[in-house]
Protein backbone atom coordinates (compact mmCIF):
# COMPACT_ATOMS: atom_id res chain seq x y z
CA UNK A 1 0.00 0.00 0.00
CA UNK A 2 1.32 3.46 -1.21
CA UNK A 3 1.68 5.20 2.41
CA UNK A 4 2.81 8.64 1.21
CA UNK A 5 1.50 11.99 1.94
CA UNK A 6 1.82 13.07 -2.22
CA UNK A 7 0.81 9.90 -3.78
CA UNK A 8 1.24 11.68 -7.24
CA UNK A 9 0.58 15.06 -9.62
CA UNK A 10 -1.55 15.03 -12.69
CA UNK A 11 -1.26 17.91 -15.33
CA UNK A 12 -3.56 19.64 -17.13
CA UNK A 13 -1.62 21.71 -19.71
CA UNK A 14 -4.82 23.16 -20.44
CA UNK A 15 -4.60 25.52 -18.18
CA UNK A 16 -1.12 26.83 -19.44
CA UNK A 17 -1.11 29.41 -22.53
CA UNK A 18 0.44 27.95 -25.35
CA UNK A 19 2.64 30.83 -25.26
CA UNK A 20 4.46 29.80 -22.12
CA UNK A 21 7.69 28.71 -21.78
CA UNK A 22 6.58 26.15 -19.66
CA UNK A 23 5.48 24.46 -22.63
CA UNK A 24 8.69 24.88 -24.54
CA UNK A 25 10.81 22.37 -21.33
CA UNK A 26 11.08 19.43 -23.32
CA UNK A 27 10.69 17.09 -20.21
CA UNK A 28 7.17 18.20 -19.60
CA UNK A 29 6.20 17.14 -23.40
CA UNK A 30 3.33 14.84 -23.32
CA UNK A 31 3.36 14.01 -19.09
CA UNK A 32 -0.06 13.38 -17.94
CA UNK A 33 1.11 12.09 -14.72
CA UNK A 34 3.79 11.23 -12.30
CA UNK A 35 3.50 8.82 -9.74
CA UNK A 36 5.33 8.84 -5.88
CA UNK A 37 5.21 5.19 -3.97
CA UNK A 38 8.75 5.92 -2.48
CA UNK A 39 9.67 8.18 1.00
CA UNK A 40 12.11 9.77 -0.93
CA UNK A 41 11.99 11.29 -4.46
CA UNK A 42 14.45 13.00 -6.60
CA UNK A 43 14.69 15.09 -9.20
CA UNK A 44 17.65 15.34 -11.19
CA UNK A 45 19.00 16.75 -14.94
CA UNK A 46 20.50 19.84 -16.33
CA UNK A 47 19.78 23.25 -15.34
CA UNK A 48 16.99 24.52 -17.40
CA UNK A 49 15.68 21.14 -17.32
CA UNK A 50 12.28 21.80 -15.48
CA UNK A 51 12.98 19.69 -12.14
CA UNK A 52 13.14 23.14 -9.05
CA UNK A 53 10.10 24.32 -11.68
CA UNK A 54 8.44 21.28 -10.73
CA UNK A 55 9.29 20.91 -7.06
CA UNK A 56 8.08 24.83 -6.99
CA UNK A 57 4.71 24.26 -8.07
CA UNK A 58 3.84 20.88 -5.65
CA UNK A 59 5.13 23.15 -3.49
CA UNK A 60 3.18 26.00 -3.91
CA UNK A 61 0.25 23.75 -4.94
CA UNK A 62 0.38 22.08 -1.15
CA UNK A 63 0.23 25.69 0.25
CA UNK A 64 3.77 26.25 1.01
CA UNK A 65 5.47 29.62 0.70
CA UNK A 66 6.51 30.19 -2.93
CA UNK A 67 10.11 31.42 -1.36
CA UNK A 68 9.95 28.74 1.50
CA UNK A 69 9.50 28.02 4.52
CA UNK A 70 6.37 25.92 6.78
CA UNK A 71 2.94 26.99 5.64
CA UNK A 72 2.80 29.14 8.04
CA UNK A 73 5.22 31.52 6.35
CA UNK A 74 3.64 34.02 4.27
CA UNK A 75 6.01 36.39 3.44
CA UNK A 76 7.27 37.66 -0.39
CA UNK A 77 10.37 39.60 -1.37
CA UNK A 78 10.35 39.15 -5.09
CA UNK A 79 7.90 37.20 -6.48
CA UNK A 80 8.61 34.69 -9.15
CA UNK A 81 6.99 31.42 -9.42
CA UNK A 82 5.51 30.01 -12.25
CA UNK A 83 1.96 29.34 -13.15
CA UNK A 84 2.52 25.75 -13.09
CA UNK A 85 1.16 25.77 -9.51
CA UNK A 86 -2.14 25.77 -11.48
CA UNK A 87 -2.05 23.50 -14.30
CA UNK A 88 -1.82 20.19 -11.51
CA UNK A 89 -3.62 18.53 -9.10
CA UNK A 90 -1.92 16.96 -6.65
CA UNK A 91 -3.43 13.11 -5.29
CA UNK A 92 -3.26 12.72 -1.81
CA UNK A 93 -3.00 9.67 0.62
CA UNK A 94 -5.05 8.72 3.39
CA UNK A 95 -2.02 10.33 5.80
CA UNK A 96 -1.89 13.75 6.71
CA UNK A 97 1.62 15.15 7.06
CA UNK A 98 2.14 16.82 10.84
CA UNK A 99 4.99 19.17 10.15
CA UNK A 100 6.64 20.01 6.54
CA UNK A 101 9.28 22.57 5.34
CA UNK A 102 10.13 23.83 1.62
CA UNK A 103 13.66 24.24 1.66
CA UNK A 104 15.20 26.74 -1.63
CA UNK A 105 18.82 27.07 -1.74
CA UNK A 106 18.57 30.57 -3.47
CA UNK A 107 16.17 32.42 -0.72
CA UNK A 108 17.50 30.91 1.99
CA UNK A 109 19.06 34.62 3.46
CA UNK A 110 15.04 35.75 3.05
CA UNK A 111 13.89 32.68 4.86
CA UNK A 112 16.46 32.88 7.56
CA UNK A 113 15.45 36.76 7.54
CA UNK A 114 11.80 35.92 8.10
CA UNK A 115 12.51 33.58 10.88
CA UNK A 116 13.87 35.97 12.97
CA UNK A 117 10.81 38.46 12.62
CA UNK A 118 8.11 35.32 13.42
CA UNK A 119 10.50 34.44 16.79
CA UNK A 120 8.86 35.53 19.85
CA UNK A 121 9.44 34.15 24.10
CA UNK A 122 7.82 31.15 23.08
CA UNK A 123 9.58 30.56 19.94
CA UNK A 124 13.15 31.97 20.35
CA UNK A 125 14.75 32.81 16.82
CA UNK A 126 18.04 29.96 15.76
CA UNK A 127 20.05 33.20 14.72
CA UNK A 128 20.93 31.31 11.29
CA UNK A 129 22.36 35.08 9.97
CA UNK A 130 24.93 34.59 12.82
CA UNK A 131 26.59 31.16 11.91
CA UNK A 132 27.93 30.23 8.84
CA UNK A 133 26.13 29.67 5.47
CA UNK A 134 26.89 25.72 5.69
CA UNK A 135 26.37 25.57 9.54
CA UNK A 136 22.84 27.20 9.33
CA UNK A 137 21.66 25.72 6.51
CA UNK A 138 22.26 22.32 7.78
CA UNK A 139 21.19 23.66 11.69
CA UNK A 140 18.15 24.99 9.78
CA UNK A 141 17.13 21.28 8.23
CA UNK A 142 18.23 19.60 11.55
CA UNK A 143 15.55 21.47 13.02
CA UNK A 144 12.63 21.28 10.41
CA UNK A 145 12.98 17.26 10.33
CA UNK A 146 10.29 15.62 12.23
CA UNK A 147 9.07 12.04 11.98
CA UNK A 148 5.64 12.12 9.92
CA UNK A 149 6.61 15.52 7.59
CA UNK A 150 6.43 16.34 4.31
CA UNK A 151 9.90 17.90 3.00
CA UNK A 152 10.59 19.48 -0.59
CA UNK A 153 14.08 20.32 -0.79
CA UNK A 154 15.69 22.19 -3.80
CA UNK A 155 19.76 21.86 -3.91
CA UNK A 156 20.33 20.76 -0.47
CA UNK A 157 23.84 20.80 -0.92
CA UNK A 158 24.36 24.19 -2.20
CA UNK A 159 26.20 25.33 1.19
CA UNK A 160 27.29 22.00 2.42
CA UNK A 161 31.04 20.50 2.21
CA UNK A 162 30.84 16.59 1.49
CA UNK A 163 30.78 15.95 5.28
CA UNK A 164 28.09 17.85 5.94
CA UNK A 165 26.22 16.36 2.87
CA UNK A 166 26.79 12.77 4.64
CA UNK A 167 25.43 14.34 7.19
CA UNK A 168 22.26 15.71 6.05
CA UNK A 169 21.90 12.42 4.02
CA UNK A 170 21.94 10.36 7.51
CA UNK A 171 19.41 12.34 8.68
CA UNK A 172 17.15 12.55 5.95
CA UNK A 173 17.03 8.63 5.97
CA UNK A 174 16.70 8.20 9.75
CA UNK A 175 13.40 10.57 9.20
CA UNK A 176 11.89 8.70 6.55
CA UNK A 177 12.05 5.45 7.91
CA UNK A 178 9.78 7.25 10.71
CA UNK A 179 7.25 8.21 8.20
CA UNK A 180 8.22 11.28 6.62
CA UNK A 181 8.07 12.08 2.47
CA UNK A 182 10.83 13.99 0.61
CA UNK A 183 11.17 16.11 -2.62
CA UNK A 184 14.82 16.67 -3.19
CA UNK A 185 16.22 18.21 -6.32
CA UNK A 186 19.70 17.83 -6.36
CA UNK A 187 23.20 17.33 -8.44
CA UNK A 188 24.81 15.58 -5.37
CA UNK A 189 26.14 12.25 -6.13
CA UNK A 190 26.22 11.71 -2.36
CA UNK A 191 22.84 12.59 -1.55
CA UNK A 192 21.30 10.86 -4.58
CA UNK A 193 23.35 7.57 -2.92
CA UNK A 194 20.29 7.31 -0.30
CA UNK A 195 19.00 3.61 -0.96
CA UNK A 196 15.30 2.85 -1.81
CA UNK A 197 14.94 6.30 -3.55
CA UNK A 198 12.85 6.53 -6.62
CA UNK A 199 15.18 9.21 -9.23
CA UNK A 200 13.08 10.91 -11.77
CA UNK A 201 15.56 12.03 -14.49
CA UNK A 202 14.34 15.60 -16.27
CA UNK A 203 16.72 14.90 -19.34
CA UNK A 204 16.66 12.82 -23.13
CA UNK A 205 13.73 14.44 -23.55
CA UNK A 206 11.07 13.07 -20.80
CA UNK A 207 10.49 12.80 -17.21
CA UNK A 208 11.09 9.28 -16.69
CA UNK A 209 13.02 6.63 -13.78
CA UNK A 210 16.15 6.28 -13.62
CA UNK A 211 18.73 4.21 -11.83
CA UNK A 212 21.51 5.96 -9.62
CA UNK A 213 24.15 4.45 -11.89
CA UNK A 214 22.19 5.90 -14.73
CA UNK A 215 22.60 9.23 -13.65
CA UNK A 216 24.48 12.17 -15.37
CA UNK A 217 25.60 13.56 -11.73
CA UNK A 218 27.08 10.18 -10.82
CA UNK A 219 28.95 9.16 -14.66
CA UNK A 220 30.43 12.07 -14.73
CA UNK A 221 31.78 12.63 -11.11
CA UNK A 222 32.76 8.78 -11.50
CA UNK A 223 34.78 9.69 -15.08
CA UNK A 224 36.73 12.86 -13.12
CA UNK A 225 37.24 10.86 -10.09
CA UNK A 226 38.75 7.41 -12.02
CA UNK A 227 40.24 9.63 -15.18
CA UNK A 228 41.31 13.41 -13.26
CA UNK A 229 44.22 13.47 -15.57
CA UNK A 230 43.52 12.75 -18.84
CA UNK A 231 40.21 14.22 -18.57
CA UNK A 232 42.14 17.76 -17.64
CA UNK A 233 44.45 17.28 -20.36
CA UNK A 234 41.59 17.18 -23.00
CA UNK A 235 39.49 19.89 -21.84
CA UNK A 236 42.47 22.08 -20.84
CA UNK A 237 45.20 21.90 -23.47
CA UNK A 238 44.72 24.05 -26.72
Amino acid sequence: MNEQFIQGVIFDWNRIDNNSYLKKIEAFKGVEKLDFNKSITFFVGENGSGKSTLLEALAVAHGFNPEGGTRNYVFSTHDTHSELCNAIRISKGYRKEKWGYFLRAESFYNVATQEEEYADMAHPSAKYHEKSHGESFLELAQNNLQANGLYLFDEPEAALSPQRQLTLLMEIYKCAKKGAQFFIVTHSPILLGIPDADIYCFDDGSIHLCEYEETENYQITEMFINNRKILLDRLLTD
